[in-house]
């Protein structure tokens, strides 16, 4: 007796290259400091970061907060930083609004004075982040010499 001829697979592709298997899913990435809202923004991650920057330097802020106010030397209601370092030495980050992307601007006032210029602050940067807005404001106060010796 013979034996029936062996079924030939009518399926072009060989088993080992069958359907390939699914990629898994990529964890989906945690949400950047940045995409936080602001007020949350500013009191999680900048604020302490610009706290822990200025303790690095040997210094504790008197004030270091976030608050809607006017705007030092030409007015208007913003939203800004306010720090006192030991000393009497103040600044005020101010933004157009409630978002770390709007326009800018810093003051700075020696002990016993009133600010009375107000600078463009990051005016150039097309992305903002919690680095750059930190190391920015500390190069800025290390340019008065207001962080030690230079």
């Amino acid at each position: 007796m013979s034996e029936p001829p062996a079924e030939v697979s009518k399926d072009p592709k060989p088993q080992a290259e069958a359907e390939p298997k699914p990629k898994p899913k990529a964890k989906p990435k945690p949400p950047k400091p940045e995409d936080k809202p602001f007020d949350q923004f500013m009191a999680e991650e900048f604020l302490p970061s610009i706290a822990k920057e200025l303790k690095g330097h040997g210094l504790t802020a008197d004030r270091l907060e976030l608050l809607q106010g006017e705007r030092p030397v030409v007015g208007g209601p913003c939203p800004m930083v306010v720090g006192e370092l030991p000393g009497g030495r103040r600044f005020w980050l101010c933004f157009a609004k409630d978002d770390i992307a709007s326009g800018k601007t810093i003051t700075l006032a020696d002990p016993g004075s009133e600010p009375t210029l107000l600078e463009s602050f990051l005016i150039d940067e097309k992305r903002i982040s919690l680095a750059l807005l930190v190391s920015r404001l500390m190069q800025r106060l290390n340019g008065q010499k207001w962080l030690g010796g230079n």
